[in-house]
């Protein structure tokens, strides 16, 4: 009887068990929904990250694995940049800074590090162009990395004023009297209360203040006195150091990274990597990388939740894309694209990247290529972290840090931070690799290709992308380009 009632009650449970897990399955956004929510950057996507792809360029994977880099390759590899004749110019004498000011400007920048950096130049310059004080630039809370760390937090406030002196007049916040113009008051809706009423014939004084929001761009760089020029480059080069903390663990980072002597006595080398691979760029791109039905349909997803359908998938097939070079670099191709360049599996990598998309996994074949990988995380304790800790803002400052002071840095993609490396890089005439991204698009496609073909494909279309000045075309970044607005020929 006891025997009957056992299989009753297995048989029962086995007819109810793909129920109950399907009951779990539609359960589990509710109970768990950080799973499954597209804007929570600190947990993995479901379908889509948990089951990054198998290597996609096995051929390529295996040669690389088995190629002896030439002594000579790595020595010129390594080697760093020779003067190129140009040097830091502060030879354009300044206007004289007038007794009072015409009144204050007040901005409010958005975007990333990176991009808030560029408005603080630019806002210098304006205020200098109107004869305006400036208020510390205020600095918005990001969409994506939801910081809310100020200017002070972020950069040394008192190294910033005395910089620019003798430029433009500093203060940390308005007068009394324009106690009423804050962020929260820019911030409503477009209504009456938001503009105060001017006075008839009022004179120009009574026009105390001028507010910009958003302060991105706003500023041409073309068509300008070489004196604004290069008060921007000013700023963005000299005037805008980071506070002492991030310093102090940027330079603990740095001594690590250099701590293990080489053969010949000198301090190692190493190599900074901006893997810019998080979803956002992966979904933007509308590439395909490798992850099949399931993780285009994830990205697909994602695109719709995060732009609301303002960025679409683009009509060029992947094969297009990539041959026009717009898809970014996967971790495993910038690992093959290093190893063709010459970087042998003993470098010393340091990885400034958000949350890469398909985390871990996704980064694996890259360790196999280079095990030596270094982070924040690896090199310091947490307690060293502590003050950094979860502040995108400023560990995204440790990164650009610890990138300036490396003997080469590349990024697996352009944007901003490859961009901004590019401007002060040059500026030091230190050595910079920029990715050829529509060739390596072309041979990725080659699925036929052997690896001496790629490897000497590769280095021939980097041989002058390395660092080499580049003088600025019209409309583009005197931050990216700062030759000749900012810098004098020698």
């Amino acid at each position: 009887m006891m025997m009957k009632v056992s299989q009753h009650h297995r048989s029962y449970y086995s007819q109810k068990s793909p129920t109950l897990i399907s009951l779990f399955v539609l359960l589990l956004p509710i109970f768990f929904p950080h799973l499954f929510s597209p804007l929570a950057r600190s947990y993995p996507s479901l379908f889509s990250e948990w089951n990054a792809p198998k290597p996609r360029h096995m051929r390529l994977l295996q040669g690389a694995l088995q190629w002896q880099t030439p002594f000579r390759q790595q020595l010129e590899l390594w080697s760093p940049l020779p003067h190129q004749g140009w040097k830091l110019c502060h030879d354009t004498k300044s206007t004289p800074l007038p007794e009072k000011s015409q009144g204050y400007i007040q901005v409010f920048l958005d975007g990333g590090l990176n991009q808030q950096r560029m408005g603080i130049c630019d806002a210098v310059a304006v205020a200098k162009i109107l004869n305006a004080t400036l208020v510390i630039p205020h600095l918005e809370v990001n969409t994506v990395w939801q910081d809310s760390s100020s200017f002070s937090e972020v950069f040394d406030l008192d190294h910033f004023i005395s910089s620019l002196r003798d430029e433009i007049s500093i203060v940390t916040e308005l007068p009394v009297e324009y106690s009423w113009s804050t962020r929260e008051y820019y911030g409503t809706g477009i209504r009456e209360t938001r503009i105060k009423t001017a006075p008839v014939h009022a004179s120009a004084d009574w026009y105390g203040i001028a507010a910009i929001s958003p302060f991105s761009h706003r500023l041409a760089f073309d068509n300008l006195p070489k004196t604004i020029q290069q008060l921007r480059c000013k700023v963005n080069f000299e005037a805008l150091l980071f506070v002492p903390h991030i310093r102090e663990l940027g330079d603990t980072l740095v001594s690590r990274l250099r701590s293990s002597v080489e053969f010949s006595g000198q301090r190692e080398k190493y190599v900074v990597l901006h893997l810019r691979f998080d979803k956002d760029m992966a979904a933007h791109s509308a590439c395909d990388f490798g992850g099949g039905r399931a993780e285009k349909l994830a990205l697909a997803k994602y695109r719709q939740v995060i732009w609301q359908g303002r960025v679409m998938k683009t009509q060029f097939s992947d094969e297009e894309l990539r041959n026009q070079g717009r898809c970014p670099l996967t971790p495993e191709e910038i690992g093959l694209l290093l190893a063709a360049l010459g970087f042998t599996n003993n470098t010393r990598l340091y990885l400034a990247s958000h949350k890469v998309y398909g985390g871990e996994a996704r980064i694996s074949t890259l360790r196999t290529l280079f095990p030596r990988i270094e982070d924040k995380r690896s090199l310091a304790t947490a307690d060293e972290r502590g003050k950094v800790e979860g502040k995108a803002s400023l560990l995204a400052a440790v990164d650009y840090y610890v990138s300036m002071h490396s003997d080469i840095f590349i990024s697996a993609s352009p944007g901003n931070m490859h961009n901004a490396m590019l401007g002060h890089r040059a500026y030091q005439n230190l050595k910079t690799i920029r990715p050829n991204m529509a060739l390596l698009g072309q041979l990725f496609l080659n699925k036929s290709i052997s690896w001496l073909d790629f490897q000497n494909a590769v280095v021939a279309g980097h041989k002058n992308r390395q660092g080499q000045i580049r003088v600025r075309k019209e409309k583009q970044s005197i931050y990216t380009y700062p030759v000749p607005d900012c810098m004098c020929q020698t």
